[in-house]
């Protein structure tokens, strides 16, 4: 059964005797990046919960922000932290939630925090600011009506090349987090698995040596192999176009089901629900949960 709908008016929550989390944006490069709203709410926070307390002791010190509490909170320790954290928010603290750079909880541990912050009834509030992945996707000369956010990629071979498939027939361009001295080898996957598409691959975004390089796949990849690049990458890979073929042996499961079968195979083999097994065969196919379940509707008037 679904959970009751709940309501968070931000603005009307500060008389609460609880506390709020704050996600507050850091630069990704250039400390200009930081909005006058982030240092604020930086400069108010009870609390400052951090990936690298270091980094974020710099940036503090830079924008002249002095006696903040710092808790570490990162992928090892966040189940043990994320409660605590959430018990001084239920104490009347304000607890501000900072990542290494750009947007909180995006491809790091926050966003168990925000889940575990909800469930305690506590006010999330997003303190807006810069994004590497949205940066890149402006600047990339390609599509952004419609994009998935993939982020990085397992480091294991075969899941990687498992998450590569899932994302072959999606229509939406594609987003990527990468570190220069996996680049090559993540491209090269990229080839193998969806075809010889356009990129852009945007790397030390915002700071003094940022690049851009455009060009197809194959293209990208040769200047790669002939000059490594330096500093963290974001990949906007092109979506799929026109009736994109596969080669024989990497054609898909569900090809030949219709959406109604598609839908009632997930359901029936991996256990979940309708509405879980709807976005699952949507992913599959390149479209919207939406256009699956209208699908479903016209199935059953027919």
């Amino acid at each position: 059964m679904d959970k009751n709908c709940t309501i968070q008016n931000s603005y009307l929550s500060t008389d609460s005797k609880q506390g709020e989390l704050y996600l507050v944006a850091t630069p990704i490069g250039n400390l200009e990046d930081m909005t006058y709203r982030a240092v604020r709410m930086l400069q108010e926070a009870d609390l400052i919960a951090a990936e690298d307390t270091r980094e974020t002791r710099k940036l503090l010190s830079h924008f002249e922000i002095q006696g903040k509490t710092l808790y570490s909170y990162h992928e090892h320790n966040k189940d043990a932290s994320g409660p605590e954290l959430v018990r001084l928010m239920q104490e009347g603290r304000k607890l501000a939630l900072v990542s290494d750079a750009g947007l909180p909880a995006i491809s790091d541990p926050g966003a168990d925090l925000v889940r575990l912050a909800i469930e305690a009834g506590l006010s999330v509030i997003p303190i807006p600011g810069a994004n590497a992945a949205l940066s890149a996707l402006i600047a990339s000369g390609l599509p952004t009506d419609r994009f998935t956010f993939v982020g990085f990629l397992p480091r294991d071979k075969k899941r990687q090349e498992e998450i590569l498939q899932s994302v072959q027939r999606d229509r939406n361009t594609l987003l990527f987090y990468e570190s220069p001295h996996r680049i090559v080898k993540t491209i090269e996957r990229m080839l193998e698995q969806l075809g010889d598409r356009e990129i852009a691959v945007a790397r030390e975004l915002t700071k003094r040596y940022e690049q851009f390089v455009r060009g197809s796949i194959s293209s990208c990849l040769r200047q790669f192999e002939e000059v490594a690049p330096i500093g963290e990458c974001c990949i906007v890979v092109q979506g799929a176009v026109g009736q994109w073929e596969l080669p024989p042996e990497q054609s898909a499961w569900w090809e030949s089901l219709s959406v109604a079968e598609h839908v009632a195979r997930y359901e029936e083999e991996q256990g979940v629900t309708h509405k879980e097994a709807m976005k699952l065969a949507a992913k599959d196919r390149g479209v919207s949960r939406r256009d699956i379940y209208q699908q479903l509707l016209a199935g059953e008037e027919a």
